[in-house]
């Protein structure tokens, strides 16, 4: 007699047609799923950051829609300087894992940027410290667990992104679980950062560089190749690729998906052309997420419910996703074996 765990049958029935259960949807709130993909700076509420700006003497210019990726990196860039005051970022910090909580994540795996707050903590090591603790100290609050993705800026020096990934090797088990790549990727090539990722591979952080957003498949084959990426963040034009998306189906990469950024920043037309449903069908693990909530709208679990009521997965398929975002994640064992069990439970009711 064989038996199936949980996690199995989930991800079996994901590739199984909706059943009749599905004519009354399920509770997304109420499905526990990680967030893994979400800037630290970009997950502010609204109303905190008009606070904090007014508070501060700083104009944030909040555009209505993004020309290209430079206007919403000089909008991520002001955001950066109000938070650059210590009770702001961890009034930050807090209210963002007390949103998690609200819309059903277990666990969140900020994408954070020390080196941001140098000048206010004194270095590099005091930065991750206070954020760290933070973050400790509002998830046990919340009941979230979170983990930090210490963030390479690929337009910076080489020798930035080996420091900081010296600093993230140094607290790999001090909450700090992942090394990711973010920034534009066109004429930044990810295989300049290779002695970085290399440095947290053998640190045993997990490998989320950003890839296949704004430049095509080329460049999540060099994420997999050059950085031995886990998880690609995005990962989108891999559609472009019928091998590539064999490849990650079959080694099990998850990709980090932001429906409404990709469609805000023109990397997908519309949400209707958003090939979510097209990789989740080809057997690619999968993850959503929100990206920068405070520049692009909805939070993790609108992007849920934009999944399921406009590109029609099935809740089989969005507990797939919920799935891989805990499995692929940097979360305890402990953490994602209780998360599993409730996901099947969810799926089960």
């Amino acid at each position: 007699m064989t038996t199936t765990s949980p996690a199995d049958a989930t991800r079996a029935s994901s590739v199984t047609s909706p059943s009749p259960a599905d004519a009354v949807a399920r509770d997304l709130r109420a499905l526990p799923k990680g967030h893994l993909h979400l800037h630290m700076e970009a997950a502010i509420q609204p109303d905190s950051l008009a606070d904090m700006a007014a508070a501060s003497g700083v104009v944030v210019p909040m555009p209505t829609s993004f020309g290209d990726f430079s206007e919403f990196s000089a909008t991520y860039q002001g955001m950066v300087v109000v938070l650059a005051e210590s009770a702001n970022l961890f009034r930050l910090i807090d209210e963002a894992i007390e949103d998690c909580a609200d819309e059903g994540v277990a666990y969140v795996e900020f994408g954070a940027s020390p080196q941001f707050y140098v000048a206010t903590f004194g270095s590099l090591d005091a930065s991750l410290r206070a954020m760290l603790a933070a973050c400790a100290e509002s998830g046990e609050r919340w009941g979230v667990e979170v983990g930090l993705m210490i963030t390479v800026d690929r337009t910076e020096s080489v020798e930035a992104a080996n420091e900081l990934a010296h600093l993230a090797a140094a607290y790999a088990d001090r909450g700090v679980v992942s090394l990711g790549l973010a920034n534009d990727e066109r004429g930044n090539p990810a295989a300049r950062y290779e002695e970085a990722f290399r440095i947290a591979k053998h640190a045993g952080l997990l490998s989320t560089p950003h890839a296949g957003e704004l430049a095509g498949p080329d460049q999540i084959e060099e994420a997999l190749d050059v950085l031995g990426a886990d998880r690609v963040l995005h990962g989108v034009t891999a559609v472009r690729s019928e091998p590539l998306m064999a490849r990650l189906a079959a080694e099990g990469v998850c990709l980090d998906v932001c429906l409404t950024s990709n469609v805000l920043l023109s990397v997908i037309p519309t949400i209707e052309d958003h090939p979510l449903k097209r990789l989740v069908e080809a057997g690619v693990r999968c993850s959503i997420n929100a990206d920068d909530p405070i520049l692009f709208g909805p939070g993790v679990l609108a992007e849920y419910e934009l999944a399921r009521t406009t590109l029609g997965l099935s809740d089989e398929q969005l507990a797939a996703c919920a799935l891989s975002s805990i499995e692929c994640s940097g979360a305890s064992p402990e953490l994602k074996a209780r998360a599993v069990a409730e996901i099947a439970a969810w799926l089960a009711a």
